[in-house]
């Protein structure tokens, strides 16, 4: 299969064009987490693949969009969400295994052009990380209330420094918590009426350069 390697031309990409297409696909992907009885952690190298690969079929058969938040792994099953924590900044983000790869070296997951720019490496192109596994995705409620996440980190001193930079432009802005059997997870997110207010708050802060995610709020 063709070496997934990072064109120049997105290293340090930050168009305002990007980011939109970015936080509107990734609010078209929220669903929920069902955790696994047993997860499994696997740490090792991560890498992203982007525009060589974007609109052709994944292993799965789907068609890969480089802006939803999803993965290659090379034996965990389509639909399986993942936790990817970038272990030298801390910060983590959840994707969706559609895809098989990566086969390059030693590395364990090749990440989609949207999630490598939550995690804080598509400059560097590869990172550290670790991988645990939390479950399958469920349809969310045909209307559910929704929010924008900022920033996901295991460090909750770096999440309430950002919490704190954030309120001086935005209402309701908290930490939300997110525990598994082997990490606990700070989250922070603003909180929004519905879908449009959080795609008008999404645009807002997606313009200063910060990488967001529409979800559910929970």
């Amino acid at each position: 299969m063709e070496d997934r390697t990072i064109p120049s031309s997105l290293r340090g990409l930050k168009s305002k064009k990007v980011l939109g297409l970015f936080f509107i696909l990734a609010a078209a992907s929220c669903a929920r987490v069902r955790s696994l009885p047993l997860p499994l952690v696997q740490t090792g190298l991560a890498s992203w693949y982007g525009p060589d690969f974007h609109g052709k079929a994944t292993s799965n058969k789907e068609i890969y969009n480089m802006y939803d938040l999803t993965a290659a792994h090379n034996t965990l099953p389509f639909g399986t969400n993942v936790m990817v924590t970038n272990l030298d900044n801390g910060k983590s983000v959840v994707v969706r295994i559609n895809d098989r790869g990566p086969f390059v070296g030693n590395r364990i997951i090749d990440l989609s052009f949207a999630a490598a720019r939550v995690l804080g490496m598509v400059g560097t192109g590869t990172a550290p990380v670790k991988l645990e596994v939390l479950g399958t995705v469920s349809s969310l409620p045909s209307s559910p209330a929704c929010c924008v996440q900022v920033g996901s980190f295991v460090v909750e001193d770096n999440a309430l420094a950002l919490q704190r930079t954030l309120q001086e432009k935005y209402d309701g802005v908290y930490v939300s918590i997110f525990r598994t059997s082997y990490q606990t997870y700070f989250r922070v997110r603003i909180r929004a009426g519905d879908k449009n207010d959080a795609l008008r708050i999404a645009e807002r802060v997606s313009a200063e350069g910060i990488p967001v995610i529409i979800l559910e709020e929970r």
